[in-house]
């Protein structure tokens, strides 16, 4: 079972205010919980809204158009976000290893999201 975890540093925990995390603190001691592409519906609540922009903003922010390391980013935050605004930069690409390579599609990341990319 893998342990190694890279902490991103200066990447946010979480949406201020909330309790939607962004990184976890440690692997977890059953296993790497797997990326998978949930579907966003037209209907979601206005703060898991906020949440994804946030998201795609701090990812932006560090890690602009280049591959990044999966690490302790938050496998439900970005299972919202895979398929779509972020993709595997590898192929083959395992979705359960916190060594795994994603990418920001940034076109797609700007169409959904626009105000990540303001200011």
């Amino acid at each position: 079972m893998p342990t190694y975890m890279l902490k991103h540093r200066g990447f946010p925990g979480r949406l201020p205010g909330t309790d939607f995390q962004f990184t976890v603190r440690r692997p977890n001691p059953k296993g790497v919980t797997p990326i998978t592409r949930r579907e966003r519906r037209s209907d979601r609540r206005a703060p898991d809204r906020r949440a994804d922009t946030a998201f795609v903003k701090a990812l932006w922010e560090a890690f602009g158009e280049h591959p990044f390391e999966r690490g302790n980013l938050d496998a439900g935050r970005l299972s919202w976000l895979f398929g779509r605004e972020v993709l595997p930069a590898t192929d083959p690409f395992d979705p359960a290893d916190y060594e795994a390579l994603l990418v920001l599609d940034v076109p797609a990341a700007r169409a959904a999201f626009p105000e990540a990319f303001e200011g």
